[in-house]
């Protein structure tokens, strides 16, 4: 794949991620388009540890991507939620 097809694929897999999970998204275009291509990586890998991708070229679609997107998503937010007491 090559780089700007990784970026573009990773804006709609970010964008989707952040449209399907709940709560307010201040994020800027380039970090959903990171959280897109690091979900991404993040399903490929999970993907591979089950065995649903048998060589590195097979890889995860953009469900899987969206599913890994949001998991990222979500341990971002707990990452960086202020904790008031």
């Amino acid at each position: 794949m090559s780089f700007l097809a990784m970026l573009i694929v990773g804006l709609i897999v970010g964008a989707l991620a952040k449209l399907l999970t709940p709560g307010p998204h201040g994020h800027s275009i380039l970090l959903t388009m990171l959280l897109g291509i690091v979900g991404a990586m993040v399903a490929g890998m999970i993907g591979r540890a089950i065995g649903w991708y048998a060589t590195p070229y097979d890889g995860p679609g953009i469900i899987a991507s969206t599913l890994g997107a949001m998991l990222v998503l979500g341990v971002f937010h707990a990452a960086t939620r202020s904790r008031a007491i």
